[in-house]
């Protein structure tokens, strides 16, 4: 097998515009002959992948797996272009052999798959690639679970959570409600505090334009943050009014029960 060097790899990058992956994989599958490789390039419609690279891809699929023991979980998003190519069998089944990749092996498992990869932009000449790779691995008494919406066929919205104390149904409960309540934050101590500043400077300068009383603006002020905390969509989870039950903070709902933490995933945003 003829031996290529990095600039071999580059040449090959400039004069066809593959990935470096590509035009890598391209020189070892033709032995170090440039011409060869690059033919091998344009007859998978590699050459064109990084001209893609560029366009929008807010569309895709969300999937979520945990493994048999049910001590560790993953989301993987993949993105598209279109809906159509998300919704295509091929990419769902990618989607989700990800998830489970990454739950039984961790966030390097992607790795084995990127041929796949290559020839899925192939086949739908799309720009396609991965957005979150997130895996729990629950610690000693530890409680897993997770929640996809699924509409027309594909994943859209995805969450994983981590329980300490609490079961599998109410650490499902909170996976469905984070789905819907879409916090930012876990915790008040979770947001930064330039964003907390700012919006106590707008909420100061709302009152003083409704005219309060100076003495009434501390009170009404942190009033206002506070309702800033539990806003849905956003917000800290915790303080937000638990979905199936708005009488009731998320907190409260989960008694003894505490989040260790959550990740989400929505196709668009």
């Amino acid at each position: 097998m003829a031996e290529f060097t990095a600039k071999d790899v580059k040449a090959l990058r400039d004069a066809t515009g593959a990935g470096m992956m590509d035009a890598k994989r391209a020189l070892t599958e033709n032995d170090g002959d440039f011409d060869a490789a690059a033919r091998w390039l344009r007859e998978r419609g590699l050459g064109k992948a990084a001209e893609r690279s560029g366009n929008e891809n807010a569309e895709g699929v969300v999937a979520v797996a945990v493994t048999p023991d049910g001590k560790a979980a993953a989301l993987v998003e993949l993105k598209s272009e279109t809906d159509f190519g998300a919704k295509s069998p091929q990419f769902v089944d990618l989607a989700e052999d990800l998830a489970r990749a990454v739950a039984a092996g961790g966030d390097t498992a992607v790795d084995s798959r990127n041929e796949v990869l290559d020839d899925l932009r192939v086949t739908l000449k799309e720009n396609i690639e991965l957005g979150q790779v997130v895996r729990f691995e629950a610690a000693d008494g530890g409680v897993l679970d997770t929640y996809l919406h699924v509409q027309n066929g594909r994943g859209v919205n995805g969450v994983l959570v981590e329980l300490a104390g609490g079961d599998a149904e109410l650490a499902h409960d909170i996976a469905v409600h984070v789905a819907f309540g879409r916090p930012r934050y876990l915790t008040r101590d979770e947001v930064p505090a330039a964003e907390v500043d700012a919006e106590r400077a707008t909420a100061e300068n709302q009152t003083r334009l409704e005219g309060k009383p100076e003495a009434a603006l501390p009170k009404i002020i942190e009033g206002k943050l506070n309702g800033w905390y539990k806003r849905v969509p956003g917000g800290v989870l915790l303080e937000q009014p638990y979905a199936r039950d708005d009488k009731q903070s998320v907190a409260q709902h989960l008694g003894k029960a505490s989040v260790v933490r959550f990740a989400q995933a929505v196709i668009g945003e």
